[in-house]
């Protein structure tokens, strides 16, 4: 069937994140939010009459994952990457979130230290710190409007301490993102080998952050990490999900692999009484998107790209001030606003009050993203257009500071 991506959806009263908690995150409900990673695109028809279907059945009780949704979790990772998965492997839980929370209790202990990038995903810098460990943040390059994985910088944080009351711990866990949100990267599998050599071999376990796999642009390929060799997969945990990909984000669910059974008992221990599996309505529109879903899939990847095509352009020759970052991956632009001058909350004002659009703030994502700001451009096009208007009007101060 054909979706129609252009119809605008009214979200307002729905306790939308997004649309609804405007006053409440910008201050104001006169804005155009495009912050959240969520879409304002109907889901995929399979998806809604799987739920009807579900609802139609009155008692809602405790549900444990079908084996027919396994299956199709399975059959999905061998179509999509070759990548031949024991059913065993999977567990299903409530969101990536949640999962890598449980890794983390399940790897470390506090005092130990968590290597991650800057700019990164900012829940990953909460996580850490909730554990009680310390974040060993590895500064990204970002050279020619690109960014790239600094190795050096890599290896530096993963060499073993020099002995000393003071000497930093040694790195048990590095939390991959790839895609990398907020930056758009998608990791070639030969940067991917770099960086598993470099945890692995000091003994590290990588936790992989695979939402954004299926959301690529321009003929990107997305490898997961664990299928580059039998000891990468045998030392990482990978968090995947349809909560991105399908727009499914309030209907928590999220697979992780984990081929290695001792991995796999120690989250499991460390999930228990804390993380329950996801609900019923969640499960069925998992299996769903993953087995009747990718019609909808492939217009909507064809509809953002011609969002990204179009925002590349409009920026280029409109508002050449503020550089676009191109995402490989992602349905999320990073915008490099340090041409207009501004400070942090300079900038938050600028968007706000002058732009009216709300972004989220570069510096969220660590110190390396100030002077930036993310864009969520899965909307409807006239949606996207307005509000690149609104910043071209802002920018060249047709409307006057407040």
């Amino acid at each position: 069937m054909k979706y129609d991506f252009d119809r605008l959806i009214d979200r307002t009263g729905t306790n939308c994140v997004k649309w609804d908690m405007r006053r409440e995150v910008f201050g104001t409900d006169d804005l155009i939010p495009m912050w959240v990673a969520d879409m304002d695109f109907a889901v995929a028809e399979p998806i809604t009459a799987a739920l009807r279907k579900r609802t139609a059945h009155p008692i809602y009780g405790y549900t444990s994952p079908s084996p027919s949704l396994i299956e199709a979790v399975v059959d999905r990772l061998r179509r999509k990457y070759n990548w031949k998965v024991n059913p065993e492997w999977v567990v299903f839980t409530p969101g990536v979130i949640p999962a890598i929370a449980a890794a983390l209790k399940a790897l470390i202990h506090p005092g130990d230290s968590v290597v991650i990038n800057d700019p990164i995903y900012h829940p990953f810098w909460a996580l850490v710190a909730g554990a009680g460990c310390r974040v060993a943040a590895s500064p990204m390059k970002f050279e020619g409007g690109r960014y790239e994985m600094d190795f050096g910088d890599l290896k530096r944080l993963f060499s073993t301490p020099h002995p000393g009351f003071m000497a930093p711990p040694q790195p048990k866990a590095k939390i991959l993102c790839n895609p990398h949100n907020p930056v758009g990267r998608v990791y070639t599998p030969d940067e991917q080998r770099k960086i598993g050599e470099i945890a692995i071999d000091s003994g590290a376990i990588v936790i992989s952050d695979e939402v954004h796999c299926e959301l690529l642009f321009d003929g990107t390929k997305h490898t997961p990490f664990a299928t580059l060799s039998e000891e990468f997969a045998q030392n990482s945990i990978t968090c995947m999900s349809a909560s991105k990909t399908f727009n499914l984000a309030g209907l928590a669910a999220s697979v992780i692999i984990i081929p290695n059974a001792h991995l796999r008992a120690d989250f499991q221990t460390a999930r228990a009484g804390i993380m329950p599996q996801p609900d019923s309505m969640a499960l069925a529109a998992l299996e769903a998107a993953f087995r009747d879903g990718d019609e909808w899939l492939q217009q909507l990847l064809a509809y953002l790209q011609g969002n990204l095509d179009f925002l590349v352009d409009f920026f280029e020759k409109r508002i050449p001030k503020i550089k676009v970052v191109r995402p490989q991956g992602t349905y999320l632009v990073w915008l490099d606003c340090r041409g207009l001058g501004l400070d942090s909350k300079a900038l938050r004002n600028f968007f706000i009050h002058q732009a009216r659009v709300g972004l989220d703030e570069g510096c969220r994502f660590g110190p390396h993203g100030e002077g930036f700001m993310r864009m969520n451009i899965a909307c409807p096009r006239s949606t996207l257009e307005e509000a690149l208007t609104r910043i071209e009007k802002a920018v060249n101060g047709q409307v006057q500071s407040l």
